[in-house]
């Protein structure tokens, strides 16, 4: 199916969204940021999140930048939907180390979002994690089909990231093609 007939759902920073549509994909652009990926293979229901920091805001345990309350409004979203807790399954994106002179956040992220799966007891079919390049993620919720391209610094303007085809140089796990 060709890009132009899909329903092409983008996701900044903070948000999340569910689907069950067959023409549905979910995008995203991720730096130090995670985007967790959570389906029901068995339901054809599917949705991603893309949160800033790990954990929860102490003051504010309702902020979908932080990772908790961006998990926990996930997987609530996917079971009013109608997929089954115990069906559920990861491919989890992102936390790389774009900034060097920032605390190493994106490998904070990472290992928040990859234990906060593990004490929930849902299985990480994929992964794409860390690294110092930032990535351009597809998401087919239907069916949990996942896609990244690695992307490098701008020439033009370091603010804004390029896309580049290469060679992924964190370790990666499950099926996940790179486009």
């Amino acid at each position: 199916m060709s890009d132009q007939r899909q329903s092409v759902i983008s996701l900044i920073q903070g948000e999340y969204r569910v689907s069950s549509r067959p023409d549905a994909v979910i995008t995203t652009i991720l730096g130090s940021c995670v985007a967790a990926c959570l389906f029901d293979p068995h339901h054809g229901i599917g949705g991603m999140n893309h949160f800033l920091l790990p954990g929860a805001d102490p003051r504010d345990r309702q902020n979908i930048k932080y990772g908790a309350y961006a998990m926990e409004q996930l997987i609530n979203a996917l079971l009013r939907k109608g997929a089954q807790r115990a069906s559920l399954m990861a491919k989890v994106f992102g936390g790389a180390a774009v900034v060097r002179s920032l605390s190493d956040i994106g490998r904070n992220n990472a290992d928040f979002a990859l234990a906060f799966l593990k004490e929930e007891g849902i299985a990480v079919s994929a992964q794409c994690l860390g690294g110092t390049q930032g990535r351009r993620v597809r998401f087919w919720p239907h069916d949990g089909r996942a896609q990244v391209m690695l992307m490098q610094a701008s020439d033009v303007d370091p603010a804004l990231p390029r896309e580049v085809p290469t060679r992924p140089v964190a370790p990666m796990a499950g099926e996940v093609d790179l486009f």
